[in-house]
C-alpha cells in the first residue's frame, strides 16, 4: 500500500505524521518527496546512505547543421526555445525535456545532453528504507526527482511525504497512491488550505482521511466539513509540549511515547479498512 501524506500549508505536521507512521508500521519505505526542503532525514537519521544523481535532458544545437528553419521553435508549446541572432536559444527553466525539438529537426542538428537537477539518497533507519529526493538550488521543478524517487517504492508499506500545498508536484505524488492522509491544523488558515488538498484528492478520486494535528480544542468548521463530506477523522493529535520538545530535538515520537505509537498504529489500521 502507498500512503500519501499531504497538508495544505507548511508547518501543519505533515512530516511528523509521515515519519511516525513509517516507524509505527515497523517495516516500511519512507519517501521524502518534499524535494525543496526534505527534512524527514533529520528525524530518521538514515545510515549506510547511498546517493545517485538525477538528470533531465536539454537540447543542444549544432550550429554547423542548423539552417534556421525554426521548426524546433514552432514545435515547442512551452516556449522554451527562441531563434535570435541567427541561432536557437533555450530557456532551461521551462523546458519539459520532451525531446520533440530533436524529433522535428530536419537536419539532425539537435541532440540531448544530461542536465543535473538534484540527487536521491537511500539509506536505512532500522527496518525502514529511507528515500530522500533533493532539488539542486535554483532549479525550477522538482518533478523529475519526485518521479525517480517514487520508482524506488517496493512491496513494503510506502509512506510518501508530499510537498506542502496542491501544486503539480503534489499531484505527481498522489497519482499512484492508494490512500491520502490530509494533515490539518484546527485554525481558520489551516482549514482554508486543507480544503485545497481535499479538492485535489477528490479530483484524483483517492480515498482519504484526516489527521488533525496540534489540537487543543475542536475547530467547528473543520469538524463540520469532515462530517458533511463523510471524511473520516483518523485521529486528533493533541497540542502537547512533550511532542513539541521531541520534535525540536529531531526525535521520533513513536519511539519515545508508547501511547502515541499505538495511536499511529491505529491510524494505519483505520486506513487499511478505507482502501477499496
Amino acid at each position: 500500500m502507498k500512503i500519501a501524506v499531504l497538508s495544505g500549508k507548511g508547518g501543519a505536521g505533515k512530516t511528523m505524521v509521515a515519519v511516525n507512521l513509517a516507524v509505527a508500521a515497523g517495516q516500511a519505505t519512507y519517501i521524502d518527496c518534499d524535494v525543496e526542503e526534505p527534512n524527514g532525514r533529520l528525524f530518521l537519521k538514515p545510515e549506510n546512505v547511498q546517493q545517485s544523481p538525477v538528470h533531465t535532458l536539454l537540447p543542444s544545437f549544432d550550429a554547423e547543421k542548423c539552417t534556421g528553419c525554426r521548426k524546433c521553435v514552432d514545435f515547442c508549446r512551452f516556449h522554451a526555445l527562441i531563434y535570435i541572432k541567427e541561432k536557437p536559444m533555450i530557456f532551461p527553466e521551462v523546458c519539459h525535456s520532451c525531446g520533440g525539438c530533436a524529433m522535428v529537426c530536419p537536419e539532425g542538428a539537435i541532440s540531448e545532453q544530461p542536465n543535473p537537477v538534484g540527487i536521491i539518497q537511500t539509506g536505512y533507519h532500522g527496518d525502514i528504507r529511507v528515500i530522500t529526493g533533493e532539488l539542486n538550488p535554483g532549479e525550477a521543478s522538482g518533478i523529475p526527482i519526485i518521479r525517480d524517487a517514487l520508482k524506488l517504492a517496493d512491496d513494503n508499506l510506502t509512506v510518501i511525504d508530499c510537498p506542502p500545498g496542491s501544486a503539480c508536484s503534489v499531484m505527481e505524488c498522489v497519482t499512484n497512491a492508494d490512500y491520502c492522509i490530509l494533515v490539518a491544523e484546527p485554525t481558520a488558515f489551516g482549514f482554508h488550505n486543507f480544503q485545497m488538498v481535499y479538492e485535489l484528492a477528490t479530483l484524483l478520486k483517492k480515498p482519504c482521511g484526516v489527521v488533525i494535528n496540534k489540537m487543543d480544542a475542536p475547530y467547528a468548521p473543520l469538524e463540520q466539513f469532515c462530517k458533511e463530506h463523510s471524511l473520516p477523522i483518523l485521529d486528533r493529535l493533541p497540542y502537547d509540549p512533550q511532542v513539541a520538545s521531541l520534535a525540536s530535538r529531531g526525535e521520533i515520537i513513536a519511539e519515545h511515547n508508547t501511547i502515541l505509537n499505538s495511536r499511529f498504529q491505529s491510524i494505519l489500521a483505520g486506513i487499511g479498512g478505507g482502501v477499496r
